[in-house]
């Protein structure tokens, strides 16, 4: 069976040019079936069918003189999101897939204002997620981590020579063998969600790198619900189908 690589295919199919076929993959929208394409440069059979799935518009909740708090939608970067609005200056970071509250600082005062309350935990994070297995109770996950960076990627594991992580968890919803958690993280270490809830046996679904994957969504499901910082308190919707399992 003839074969080429899948960001070719998908620029023919798609009338694309192979570095925008090439992006998309890497970004992780596009699936053949209920797969998604993980490899680019991965060979498949040339009468592939590939799904791309739509990429949503970043939503601005709150903006004033100082500060613009942003709905980042899933498959977006926080640099790429923070592009969209010239002059402002990213605050800290969501995973790509991760969607919800990102703030941006449009002065240098409240920037300065602002790290410093992100370094002095003077900040007040909430995060929904969707994990594999039942948990009932609440739970402090109090675990050090370390983060290794190769070849511009990040991954974090538990380690006692890490730096102090605390992740406290709440049930939310329990449908079938599935749990929806709050979370509020004291912390902002790379991944320290995703790692602790990997640690305890609880996996977020969708997670790639430390999770499970599932037929029934295309993203991992970790949503920022709300920041409070400096006097303010911005809250994000939960994306359309991020309650996927609710109910069964």
């Amino acid at each position: 069976m003839e074969k080429e690589k899948a960001y070719k295919l998908l620029a023919v199919q798609m009338g694309l040019s192979n570095s925008k076929a090439k992006e998309l993959i890497d970004r992780g929208v596009v699936y053949v079936g209920n797969k998604k394409v993980a490899i680019a440069r991965g060979e498949l059979p040339v009468d592939t069918k590939f799904r791309v799935l739509k990429l949503h518009s970043v939503d601005v909740i709150y903006e004033n003189e100082e500060v613009i708090a942003l709905n980042k939608p899933s498959f977006l970067t926080s640099d790429e999101a923070a592009r969209e609005f010239k002059g402002a200056k990213l605050l800290h970071r969501l995973d790509r897939e991760t969607s919800g509250v990102l703030l941006l600082s449009k002065t240098k005062s409240f920037e300065q204002k602002a790290l410093e309350a992100f370094k002095a935990r003077a900040v007040y994070k909430v995060y929904t997620c969707w994990v594999d297995g039942i948990i009932s109770e609440p739970l402090t996950i109090d675990k050090p981590l370390k983060t290794i960076k190769q070849n511009g990627h990040a991954y974090s594991k538990v380690d006692k020579k890490g730096k102090e992580a605390i992740t406290h968890i709440e049930p939310i919803m329990i449908s079938g063998k599935r749990t929806k958690l709050r979370v509020v993280i004291e912390t902002g270490r790379t991944h320290q969600i995703r790692v602790h809830l990997k640690s305890i046996g609880h996996p977020i679904i969708g997670d790639r790198q430390y999770g499970i994957t599932s037929a029934q969504t295309n993203r991992m499901l970790l949503h920022a619900l709300e920041l409070r910082i400096l006097g303010y308190d911005f809250k994000a919707k939960e994306p359309k189908g991020f309650d996927v399992f609710a109910g069964g």
